[in-house]
């Protein structure tokens, strides 16, 4: 049952897209009421799922937006959700923001710096909402960290490590036969996956970074490490079945487990039989061999941070490791903190004991998936809208701007060797406040543990 009245149009019928629309329709708290999306299948898919009638299903978003520019109130909804390819984040949302629309709008803000100014100016001038979909800020385990450093209990942050283990089939999937292969149609793997990271970092130190350096390369996903008898296509390859990126074994894996049917299968096939599989792999870029592509996106990286206060943080992103929950050590002057996603563990410098606390209400998944943010940052775009309160999102335009600049700074950096001084606002218009201190956060029976 609709309880706020808050309608939401969606350009960008795919995974993103619809699972953040998925939410809004099984919490009732607001309707979808149009959508924009040019693969007729996925479009007709999504609009038979939220009772869109057919003169509200669009297939690009700017028909959608002249949809809009024509009625009395100059737009199709309240607010609008932004799922399109990373390339074509910026005029949409130029043009929304312009309607009057409030706008979630999915990770990176834009591909480069003048189009995430262009959109902030946008949002700013309109008084529209703005929150890029930074989901990693949603987690209770992210809430859990903020509170124990508030709370002192490991003293003034003093460096932090943090790993994003991607995966290797993930990396794969994604970043070698996927949509964000290349620097050139999508943007650098810093920014089209780990922008998350860095703004993470933002949030959890309290603070913009001042000065950057980093490195990286495509190391493996190259022609001259392709084996020798290696195909062009994993089906007709005589080494896959030895071949750590099988298409072949990856995705047939797929066909018996429901999550993995609806992601990664679900993006290479919507035929989910054998054969289904086996057509789309014959014929589509998701059977092509890892090393005979035309990726050339990073398959490992590391960026060097140095925060006002003089803190340290270093940052490390590899292809080459399980599909698991990203990885987190903050190392302050009176304690020590060290995370998985799901679990924290804190050493007490002067006690000497180890803590282990587990955030209420849900973390990432396992397997690295991060369902229970998906849904809370749809829970909170949706609620901002329903009371005009944008304090309830973590982080506005502003300060995901601050975020992606030290993304552009740090490619800056590992393309010219040097360390990068990171040119920002003031920081205090662009970093999050630290929730007061919390007496007793929330902690697991194994509280108190020794060793």
């Amino acid at each position: 049952m609709q309880q706020d009245g808050v309608t939401l149009a969606v350009a960008g019928a795919g995974i993103r897209g619809a699972t953040y629309a998925r939410r809004a329709l099984a919490t009732g708290r607001a309707t979808v009421v149009a959508v924009a999306e040019p693969d007729p299948e996925r479009r007709a898919r999504f609009a038979a799922e939220h009772g869109i009638p057919p003169g509200r299903a669009f297939a690009g978003w700017r028909e959608m937006a002249a949809a809009g520019e024509g009625t009395a109130a100059g737009r199709l909804a309240d607010g609008v959700i932004i799922a399109t390819q990373d390339a074509e984040h910026a005029e949409p949302a130029v043009r929304f923001a312009g309607q009057g629309y409030h706008i979630l709008l999915e990770k990176p803000m834009a591909t480069g710096e003048a189009d995430a100014v262009r959109i902030l100016e946008a949002v700013e001038r309109s008084g529209s909402t703005l929150a890029v979909c930074h989901v990693l800020r949603y987690t209770p385990y992210t809430a859990l960290i903020r509170r124990l450093i508030a709370a002192g209990r490991i003293g003034t942050p003093i460096s932090v490590q943090h790993l994003e283990p991607v995966g290797w089939w993930h990396h794969a999937h994604s970043y070698v036969r996927g949509n964000w292969r290349r620097e050139d149609e999508s943007g650098p793997m810093l920014m089209t996956k780990s922008c998350h990271d860095v703004d993470w970092l933002i949030h959890v130190m309290g603070e913009v970074p001042v000065r950057v350096s980093s490195f990286g390369r495509l190391s493996h996903f190259r022609p001259e490490n392709r084996p020798d008898g290696a195909a062009d296509r994993c089906l007709d390859c005589e080494v896959e079945p030895a071949c750590a990126y099988s298409a072949k074994r990856l995705y047939l894996s797929c066909l018996d487990d429901p999550d993995l049917r609806a992601w990664p299968l679900s993006v290479v096939t919507t035929d989910h039989t054998e054969a289904g599989v086996l057509a789309a792999l014959r014929d589509g870029p998701y059977g092509r061999c890892v090393y005979a592509g035309d990726n050339d996106v990073v398959d490992h990286q590391v960026v060097n941070l140095e925060f006002p206060s003089g803190a340290t943080g270093a940052f490390t992103m590899t292809a080459f490791s399980p599909y698991v929950q990203r990885q987190t050590r903050i190392f302050g002057t009176a304690g020590f903190l060290e995370g998985d996603g799901a679990r924290l563990t804190l050493r007490d410098f002067v006690t000497g004991e180890e803590e282990v606390f587990e955030a209420e209400g849900g973390h990432e998944s396992p397997d690295g998936r991060h369902d229970a943010a998906d849904e809370a940052i749809a829970d909170a775009f949706i609620a901002a809208i329903a009371t005009g309160d944008a304090s309830l999102l973590p982080s506005d335009a502003r300060e995901s701007l601050a975020a992606h600049r030290v993304v552009w700074a740090a490619e800056r950096a590992r393309h010219s060797g040097t360390v990068v001084d990171i040119a920002t606002e003031p920081h205090e218009h662009l970093i999050s406040p630290a929730p007061p201190p919390s007496p007793t956060p929330p902690v697991s029976p194994a509280k108190g543990t020794a060793r």
